[in-house]
């Protein structure tokens, strides 16, 4: 593996960038646990016949999208978490699959990025 050719400066930058990322999904993790708390307990009221209202969406409805968000966010934390890791390491900015350095204009696009722009391309 190659070394980091970042300067301590960018390296801040992104570390402080990452750091604020993972407050704000946090933050988003922490609200939809409340909302799937509500659903869960509007599902288990047995008198709820949500099935039939033509006026909104269904729990069911509710329930999928809120799990899809849900794990969207925990995926978000867990590369955010990765790349913090990199950062401590040493190895945030180079590529894990050839070793070569991560463009800084990637990172900035994509700071929790693993890949080189050319093996991002091979991996599609």
């Amino acid at each position: 593996m190659t070394a980091t050719t970042m300067t301590p400066a960018q390296l801040e930058r992104f570390e402080a960038r990452l750091q604020r990322e993972r407050g704000d999904a946090e933050e988003r993790l922490a609200e939809f646990d409340d909302a799937m708390a509500e659903v869960r307990v509007a599902r288990s009221d047995a008198t709820a016949d949500d099935e039939h209202d033509p006026e909104g969406p269904t729990m069911t409805q509710e329930w999928s999208q809120r799990t899809a968000v849900l794990a969207d966010v925990r995926s978000e934390l867990t590369e955010i978490e990765h790349a913090l890791a990199r950062i401590a390491d040493g190895s945030y900015g180079i590529c894990a699959r050839c070793g070569k350095r991560i463009a800084v204009a990637r990172l900035d696009a994509r700071p929790t990025a693993t890949l080189c722009i050319d093996c991002a391309r091979l991996a599609r």
